[in-house]
């Protein structure tokens, strides 16, 4: 019974990975028209990623949707608006300082910025400038996620909210350094990763379901495109005072 179980999830995560398998194949073959260089590690690195992505999806399930679900459920119901956001707030900072793929970027942007003249080159200065881009994102991720959590206690309606801030965006790369645009419209995309989306969507869910009046799948969602805006306008306002 386990063995069947654990066959059918490592099927399911291989299915997921076919149409990358084929585009790789197909271009790989058909337009280079070359064989896949070190066939054995390819092959051995790509059964990793099934049994990793596997054990991911597993995880979730059984881990961080139930957490955040009941934690966004148990706040509602002790009836305290000001815990509920500072656990918002919390969640939302937290997750994304520590999202590698934020961690990444973020160093990257250092590097490229000391070694084209905008920073000291100086590793001091490096890791200052990283830290502070990190800092921005993640504190702008909490508190996109408080006021995605104040819409769901509010009922307000998303478009109004996501409509004004992709209009705020616009405005704000209009006058934003060019150097850091770039930067900040990735950063909108790093955050909602591996650790940020699972823990900031089951809190979304969870929330509405508790919440005489809303609905999961109306209000629940919604939450990340939040957490994916404002880094965007707190990453060009850093540029702004770095730059």
């Amino acid at each position: 019974m386990i063995f069947r179980l654990i066959v059918t999830k490592l099927k399911r995560a291989f299915m997921d990975l076919v149409p990358i398998i084929l585009v790789i194949a197909f271009f790989q073959t058909l337009v280079l028209k070359q064989p896949l260089p070190q066939m054995g590690e390819v092959i051995f690195g790509a059964l990793l990623v099934v049994a990793g992505l596997t054990l991911f999806v597993e995880g979730l399930e059984m881990g961080l949707f139930p957490i955040g679900e009941s934690m966004a459920t148990a706040l509602a119901r002790k009836g305290s608006i000001f815990w509920l956001l500072c656990f918002a707030f919390a969640l939302g900072f937290s997750t994304t300082v520590a999202e590698p793929a934020l961690i990444a970027v973020s160093w990257e942007a250092a590097e490229i910025a000391g070694s084209g003249g905008l920073i000291d080159p100086s590793e001091d200065a490096l890791k200052k400038y990283a830290f502070g881009l990190r800092l921005s994102v993640a504190f702008s991720v909490g508190l996109a996620i408080l006021i995605g959590v104040l819409r769901i206690l509010r009922g307000w309606p998303i478009h109004y909210l996501i409509i004004g801030g992709y209009i705020l965006v616009m405005l704000m790369t209009m006058v934003a350094p060019k150097e850091i645009i770039g930067i900040a419209y990735d950063a909108g995309g790093v955050t909602t990763s591996t650790i940020t989306v699972p823990l900031v969507a089951a809190l979304g869910v969870g929330l509405a379901s508790s919440i005489r009046g809303r609905s999961p799948l109306v209000d629940g969602f919604g939450l990340i495109a939040f957490a994916s805006l404002l880094p965007m306008v707190f990453v060009m306002g850093y540029g702004l005072v770095v730059f």
